[in-house]
């Protein structure tokens, strides 16, 4: 997919009713199973689906452009030239650029091992205990895994413990070789990588963080009004099932 751009704009539909459109571009990075191209060149993925159906029911055009190289991304959603940013955790700090739409979908983040070493780690229940076991762990380079794994990353790079990865599938790859004995990260996409890659994962009984995902939306670019749409329409959609059942086709229930 490099240097490729695929531009799509979901469904406008009910205007009438609805008033006028809330036209959103977002340039989400691909992260299977949240969003990716299929086999036919076309988007595909969790967030993609629950998102095309959320501005559909809110009667919302949602341009979606993949080819932004992550710093790139975030510095133009600072400035107003993306509006949407898809599976957002609320945080203080982001408050003072965005705001966020009611949840949509839940984010658990979990710790796996080989099922050889299952037994030997099962024992690990907070970062302190992985510190002084010295456990060697991987982690993603960038995104928000609670404030419990915040703080305890200064000291797990200091101790030489902490191994972090720029994507799901070099993090498999880097477990794959032994690079260290226990992965961290988005449930999800860890289990699909390592399903691609043929990796036997464990998980291991502590859940370092979970939290409800959101739709974050830009304060520049975009308007109370157009939240209020837009969670109107996660109401409705959660109230019919519409949701659940897309999430549920992923496991995600």
């Amino acid at each position: 997919m490099s240097g490729r751009t695929l531009l799509l704009t979901a469904a406008l539909w009910s205007l009438a009713a609805t008033g006028n459109a809330c036209n959103l571009k977002t340039a989400p990075e691909p992260w299977p199973p949240y969003i990716f191209i299929d086999e036919r060149g076309g988007l595909s993925g969790l967030d993609y689906e629950l998102a095309q159906a959320i501005m559909k029911e809110a009667g919302c055009t949602l341009q979606v452009e993949m080819a932004l190289p992550s710093l790139r991304r975030q510095m133009e959603f600072r400035q107003g030239r993306l509006d949407l940013t898809l599976g957002a955790s609320d945080t203080p700090e982001r408050r003072s650029f965005a705001r966020f739409s009611l949840p949509y979908r839940n984010e658990t983040v979990g710790l796996y091992t080989s099922p050889a070493n299952a037994a030997r780690f099962r024992s690990l229940d907070n970062f302190d205990a992985i510190l002084q076991q010295h456990v060697m762990l991987l982690t993603p380079r960038g995104g928000w895994y609670g404030e419990n794994y915040a703080r305890a990353q200064r000291e797990l790079d200091a101790a030489g413990t902490r191994s972090p990865f720029g994507s799901y599938e070099q993090g498999m790859r880097m477990f794959k070789a032994g690079r260290a004995e226990v992965i961290m990260g988005d449930a999800a996409a860890l289990r699909h990588e390592a399903q691609r890659q043929g990796v036997r994962l464990a998980a291991l009984p502590w859940v370092p963080f979970r939290a409800p995902a959101h739709l974050m939306l830009n304060a520049i670019s975009t308007s109370q009004a157009d939240l209020n749409r837009i969670n109107a329409a996660i109401t409705r959609l959660e109230q019919n099932g519409t949701l659940a059942a897309i999430r549920a086709r992923y496991g995600l229930n």
